[in-house]
């Protein structure tokens, strides 16, 4: 008697604790994994020369992206000058070269000073429950009513394809940028990685970044051109890549 009620507790501890467990397990779920979104990249400014591609309003702070959920809440930053402002995804349905992160309203490039030759931003997903867009929502509101009705002045889409003539500057213009292909814990898997890019799209120059002792970045780079990084970066379709991004070098 005296060994099965020792067997009858401990099978009780067992159960206890393997359900303590699934509670824990349970409370790790519920982290918010959306915040983790963010990605640096090229937009591509929408214009009614664009074939195949919906109509996206002039004045709206709209965007088209692949991957996020339609209605999404997004913050657009031009890394260039720091300048931010809160977008919604409008659908993620629209097709459009994966060298691009998303299409954006001419409203957006204006209010970011984007440059049109070199549209460079990121984007971060932003939870709706967030702390950040808790702050931001009654001025996206309002920003977005502004941008309903006001007018989008003096923006021109220029061809990332053209070479134009420089204006004579006192400030050179450099264009630097490299394609991030993946961060990785172990020095030997990013040479793994870099070995597949070479042999299975020949693309030759890659290098690795040691950022730390467990984190080694894959690049492709630098590229001095539009033409050459746009080439470089469709080739790595290939490889099914989620989240490529563009760094500038400068």
């Amino acid at each position: 008697m005296n060994y099965r009620f020792i067997i009858v507790a401990i099978l009780g501890l067992f159960l206890l604790s393997c359900e303590q467990s699934l509670n824990t397990k349970k409370k790790k779920i519920e982290i918010d994994f959306e915040n983790k979104y963010k990605n640096s990249g090229f937009a591509l400014i929408y214009n009614d020369n664009l074939k195949g591609i919906k109509k996206l309003e002039d004045r709206s702070l709209d965007i088209y992206h692949k991957t996020l959920k339609r209605k999404s809440t997004v913050k657009i930053t031009n890394q260039k000058n720091g300048k931010y402002l809160i977008a919604i995804v409008k659908s993620n349905k629209i097709k459009f070269s994966n060298f691009y992160n998303s299409i954006i309203s001419l409203r957006i490039a204006d209010e970011l000073e984007l440059d049109l030759n070199e549209p460079l931003i990121e984007i971060t997903l932003v939870s709706e429950n967030s702390t950040f867009v808790a702050k931001k929502a009654k001025m996206f509101d309002e920003e977005r009513r502004v941008a309903e009705k006001a007018p989008v002045d003096g923006i021109q889409i220029n061809d990332l394809n053209v070479k134009k003539e420089k204006k004579k500057s006192d400030t050179v213009k450099i264009f630097s940028y490299s394609i991030k292909v993946a961060d990785f814990y172990y020095n030997d898997s990013a040479k793994l990685m870099i070995d597949r890019i070479k042999n299975e799209v020949q693309i030759k120059n890659l290098t690795i970044n040691r950022l730390s002792k467990t984190k080694y970045r894959v690049l492709i780079g630098p590229f001095d051109d539009i033409k050459s990084l746009k080439n470089a970066f469709e080739k790595m379709d290939y490889f099914n890549f989620e989240n490529l991004e563009i760094l500038n070098n400068v």
